[in-house]
């Protein structure tokens, strides 16, 4: 390769037109709306009533809740992220190639899941449900992101595309 050229942000196997029909997808519209939403309901707990319980917290669940809390809204705000260059994709706001670029991807940071934090036993059951629900969306993006540009993307886009064809053939009858 020539000192001019670059790599292509793009892996083998992705397919732009079906990451593209993702985006205009109801599939993507109910992701959208229901990771903004836990978002925002994120945040109000955090700003609310969460901030409220933290300090009863003893000392290492207090540590517990802030380490936690951050973990959190980071995912959260990395999903967020994510979703939202998929909207501009679909306006016509940026790219396929942009959004596929390492800096708009959702890749998993940990090789492993992180241990608890001291403490994180004894934080309010409110945040624990937050950080299960967070997680799941979060890996629910994170395989979505996978799929749409990862190599290997065509077999994981027909699996979705196949499942989206038979959740319309059943709606439609």
């Amino acid at each position: 390769m020539t000192d001019t050229m670059q790599a292509s942000p793009i892996r083998s196997g992705f397919d732009p037109q079906r990451a593209l029909d993702f985006a205009r997808s109801e599939l993507f519209d109910r992701t959208f709306k229901e990771g903004m939403a836990m978002v925002e309901e994120t945040a109000g707990y955090l700003d609310g009533p969460g901030r409220a319980a933290s300090k009863r917290l003893s000392r290492a669940a207090a540590l517990a809740y802030a380490g936690e809390s951050m973990r959190l809204t980071t995912r959260l705000m990395q999903v967020a992220s994510w979703l939202l260059v998929q909207r501009a994709v679909r306006d016509g706001e940026i790219q396929m190639a942009e959004a596929a670029s390492e800096k708009y991807r959702l890749i998993a940071r940990d090789a492993a899941p992180v241990a608890n934090f001291a403490g994180s036993d004894e934080l309010p059951e409110a945040l624990k449900a937050l950080i299960i629900r967070g997680g799941a969306i979060y890996e629910r993006v994170r395989r979505l992101d996978e799929s749409m540009y990862e190599s290997g993307a065509t077999d994981a886009g027909n699996a979705v595309s196949d499942q989206q064809a038979k959740l319309q053939a059943a709606f439609n009858r």
